[in-house]
């Protein structure tokens, strides 16, 4: 059976690497489909993981629509030239585009923002007060407030810090930033530089508070596997992670 580089309709189908031969040598349309058939897998797998921390704030749908409209951009801007896997390419870039989708959802009104900022005051207030890292209900007591109030706030707060830290840990190996305003040069130096606080910030965690971050971000691990390997219970991850990105956001906060 010959194979016909010049078209997509042989009877043997090439292989990914020659299917980007065939895309770079002639920009065929028909070419870049297949090549986005091929990877789809890698949008599933992204939304797959990102989908039970945003249950409730997106539809699996809209992810992964959102999520190919990333794909579809890496294979239009993928170069050889980027030294890096295109598989490593296209992650960061769906991955950016369905955490910008959520952000862009407004779940988190300015009403809300206040909450939250009323109930992460009163931790750091009582904290300082106590030498301690107080009670939900001892906040909720100082605040005046019931306690299901303080944790639906915690739970909506987890929400705003976790989309917030997403967002800085978008594309820790891309070759280019992913926004599209990004290119200016001022822009590539302050990405660059928040990578590299935010990596000296990770890196001075406890062990397992740093293990946890780079499993689940690094490492594209589910709280669920996580629990696996550290041996612990999943809502004991969740609540390793849901500490670590507020101490994430209080510095941030105060860095900036």
């Amino acid at each position: 059976m010959a194979k016909e580089y010049g078209t997509v309709t042989s009877e043997v189908q090439p292989n990914i690497d020659e299917l980007w031969d065939l895309y770079f040598d002639r920009h065929d349309p028909a070419v870049k489909n297949q090549i986005i058939a091929h990877y789809i897998y890698l949008v599933v797998s992204v939304v797959k993981r990102l989908m039970p921390q945003y249950m409730g704030y997106a539809d699996k749908d809209d992810l992964l629509s959102s999520g190919m409209v990333g794909l579809i951009d890496a294979v239009n801007k993928f170069d050889r030239s980027f030294d890096v896997k295109f598989q490593t390419y296209a992650t960061v870039r769906i991955r950016g585009e369905v955490i910008d989708y959520i952000r862009r959802q407004d779940w988190a009104p300015t009403s809300l923002r206040k909450k939250i900022s009323t109930v992460q005051k009163g931790f750091d207030t009582l904290e300082l007060k106590l030498g301690r890292q107080p009670q939900e209900q001892e906040v909720a007591d100082y605040l005046n407030v019931p306690l299901s109030e303080v944790q639906k706030v915690l739970y909506q707060s987890h929400m705003f810090n976790l989309v917030h830290f997403e967002t800085l840990l978008d594309q820790p190996y891309a070759p280019e930033p992913v926004a599209a305003h990004a290119n200016e040069p001022h822009c590539v130096a302050e990405q660059r530089e928040t990578q590299e606080w935010l990596q000296k910030l990770i890196e001075s965690l406890p062990e397992k508070e740093r293990m946890v971050v780079t499993l689940h971000y690094y490492e594209g691990l589910t709280m669920k596997n996580i629990a696996r390997i550290l041996k612990i219970s999943e809502p004991r991850v969740s609540q390793i992670h849901s500490k670590v990105l507020l101490q994430m956001r209080k510095a941030l906060d105060s860095d900036t």
